[in-house]
């Protein structure tokens, strides 16, 4: 660099060159010093005026280094999070049973044990004696698999023999109405019926009647969301 141009006045002009310089030119610039009859000194970027004395330089305009491309991989999507696990326990479907009364009617319950009835012991097919061979307290009947019966009376010992005739009753026996289990179709179909049954009879119901109502339809939900898969 020439000692005549001084490279902050340089910089200076550069930078005005650069903003003037011709398209076709861009790359090449050409700074003009030119000092006036005073000694005074200046830099531009066209000739210096007549009667000054000019000093040109030619100059390489630098460049920009060209943008840095920077390759970033997208940023993974961030998933949701799963949903909390819910844990549902199911109880085991409660079976219902169909249970037979003697007249042939018939009726439901959750037991496979049918409502217990008192019947006397001589429609079971056991035994009853006649009014001279009856004595209160003393009496015990001896039946055999022939058919013949032993009947140990106070003070006459064991009269055998088959009984003719019933002439007196003896004891009775508490027994149960016969129940079988219904199928999970029917059992559920069963409950829909219910259901369906205390709505009818809701409206129409006293207000204590309709609490237990209520309780026994709530049941009934509950038991068909757990067993039937819902209403």
């Amino acid at each position: 660099m020439d000692r005549g141009f001084p490279i902050a006045c340089l910089s200076a002009a550069f930078a005005v060159a650069a903003l003037h310089a011709p398209r076709a030119q861009a790359d090449e610039v050409t700074i003009y010093r030119c000092t006036d009859a005073r000694g005074n000194t200046t830099l531009r970027d066209t000739p210096c005026a007549k009667g000054q004395q000019q000093e040109t330089r030619s100059m390489v305009r630098p460049k920009d280094a060209p943008n840095r491309v920077v390759d970033t991989a997208p940023e993974p999507r961030q998933q949701p999070a799963p949903p909390p696990t819910r844990t549902i326990v199911l109880a085991p479907p409660q079976p219902m049973y169909e249970c037979r009364m003697p007249d042939g009617n018939t009726y439901t319950s959750d037991s496979p044990e049918g409502n217990p009835r008192w019947v006397p012991l001589w429609t079971l097919g056991y035994p009853a004696v006649s009014d001279g061979y009856y004595r209160p307290g003393g009496t015990r009947i001896v039946r055999h698999g022939d058919g013949t019966v032993d009947v140990n009376v106070d003070g006459g010992g064991y009269v055998h023999g088959p009984v003719p005739t019933i002439a007196g009753y003896g004891g009775g026996t508490w027994v149960r109405d016969e129940c079988h289990m219904l199928p999970p179709s029917e059992t559920c179909a069963r409950l829909r019926d219910r259901r369906e049954e205390i709505g009818n009879r809701f409206f129409n119901a006293q207000p204590t009647e309709r609490e237990q109502l209520n309780r026994e339809q709530r049941g009934i939900d509950a038991r068909l969301d757990n067993d039937c898969g819902g209403h």
